[in-house]
């Protein structure tokens, strides 16, 4: 699991997938999103403007996690 440190209270889950390189872009990032390829804390996130918080765990596509610090 990859950590990823937010120096604000919050980032929204499309900014956070270009933050962690898995998107390059914001429509990349909301495809990914509507695709129901991201979960957070275990539950399979729909919102791309989901507030990812400090101690949250992202999966993606089971094939990235991260936890940010």
């Amino acid at each position: 699991m990859e950590e990823i440190r937010i120096e604000t209270d919050y980032i929204k889950l499309d900014q956070f997938l270009k933050l962690c390189g898995v998107a390059q872009t914001g429509g990349q990032a909301k495809m990914i999103i509507a695709d129901g390829l991201v979960k957070v804390n275990g539950e399979v996130s729909l919102q791309r403007g989901k507030k990812i918080r400090k101690e949250d765990k992202v999966v993606i596509d089971d094939t990235y996690s991260f936890i940010v610090i």
